[in-house]
């Protein structure tokens, strides 16, 4: 019988970029996702990319019963643990919804992989959970403390799963603690979709550019950083995504728990975004500089040592391509999905 990777949530962002990549390395792939923050047309588009056959459960993981019916149907050989809410602004003012998705998907996806015997599982995870860091490049052996509900939820995850594995020797699990990903894939046919005024930096300066929005809102720029605007380590999501495969290939042979930085180890700032993507797309962006945010931090980014000599994996896009992708799903993948959408009410 043929075995699969089960995505959780993998109609969305990171998730989708995830799937076309197993495709295209001849992994079987099922997406489970109720579309609460991503569309069915990206499932289309994964398909238009891979011309390869994807099966899919429009289904809510944390009901038992229907990821049951997944684990009953078909061998699944490892999970890819994506589903769960991610606004921080949101989780600030909706704690107990976070708190309830976030924990509650987890818990209902280990109690079936364990009632299946399935023993291998990759956790997306967020730098979030490093807090505000004393020190950069940040290593995944710093102190860990979260500012916000969502990075919270992470922090309570990784340390179910530690608790997990160190119950169950058998397990094989990773931790991906992602930095900032941004840009879409080369084809520009998929990439973020946010709802409303985006919560990240990329889809929202590429809305600007659009026209869809005014103006890009930079908050702070009195920190202590080259231009006094944040500094984040902004990573390819398709990087990202070939990540998972070598965290896949990572647990084949090894069990027990390991933690990994994806990241690119390098630090750009919001201006510095801003400027590139005008340089790389020719269009300018208007902005305005607001008060900082609660809880932001001055500058954070990634040491990727260890994913590089652990994962054989390290980042490749730069900062221009990042941009070029973002901007060809702006005018390609995102008027057509936001079209297929509104014609169809298929989100």
């Amino acid at each position: 019988m043929n075995s699969y990777i089960l995505l959780t949530g993998g109609a969305g962002y990171i998730g989708s970029h995830t799937a076309v990549e197993l495709l295209q390395q001849g992994y079987n792939v099922i997406i489970a996702d109720n579309f609460s923050n991503s569309s069915r047309s990206v499932v289309q588009a994964i398909k238009e990319i891979t011309q390869k056959d994807i099966i899919l459960y429009d289904i809510d993981v944390s009901d038992e019963n229907k990821l049951k019916d997944i684990f009953e149907t078909y061998s699944i050989d490892s999970v890819i643990h994506f589903a769960g809410l991610k606004s921080v602004g949101e989780s600030v003012l909706k704690p107990l919804k976070y708190y309830d998705v976030n924990l509650n998907s987890i818990i209902t996806v280990l109690k079936i992989m364990e009632q299946y015997q399935v023993k291998k599982l990759v956790f997306s995870s967020s730098a979030t959970v490093y807090g505000a860091p004393k020190s950069v490049p940040i290593t995944e052996d710093m102190p860990t403390g979260c500012k916000n509900p969502y990075g919270w939820t992470k922090w309570i995850i990784e340390q179910i799963l530690k608790d997990i594995t160190k119950a169950n020797p058998e397990m094989s699990v990773v931790l991906l603690r992602y930095f900032n990903p941004i840009g879409a894939h080369p084809t520009g046919l998929i990439g973020e979709l946010p709802q409303g005024i985006p919560n990240n930096l990329m889809p929202y300066i590429s809305m600007v550019a659009d026209g869809k929005l005014e103006k890009l809102h930079i908050y702070g720029d009195d920190y202590d950083t080259p231009d006094g605007t944040g500094v984040r380590d902004y990573i390819h999501v398709v990087d990202l995504a070939k990540g998972h495969i070598a965290a896949l290939s990572f647990i084949e042979n090894h069990t027990g728990i390991e933690i990994f930085n994806l990241g690119t180890g390098s630090g750009y700032s919001v201006l510095d975004v801003v400027h590139a993507f005008e340089q790389a797309t020719g269009v300018k962006i208007p902005y305005q500089i607001d008060d900082r945010r609660a809880g932001d931090v001055s500058e954070c980014y990634a040491s990727t040592d260890k994913a590089e000599k652990m994962l054989n994996w390290k980042a490749k896009y730069n900062l221009e391509q990042m941009c070029n992708h973002t901007w060809r799903w702006q005018k390609i993948g995102y008027h057509k999905i936001y079209q297929q959408n509104k014609d169809c009410d298929c989100r």
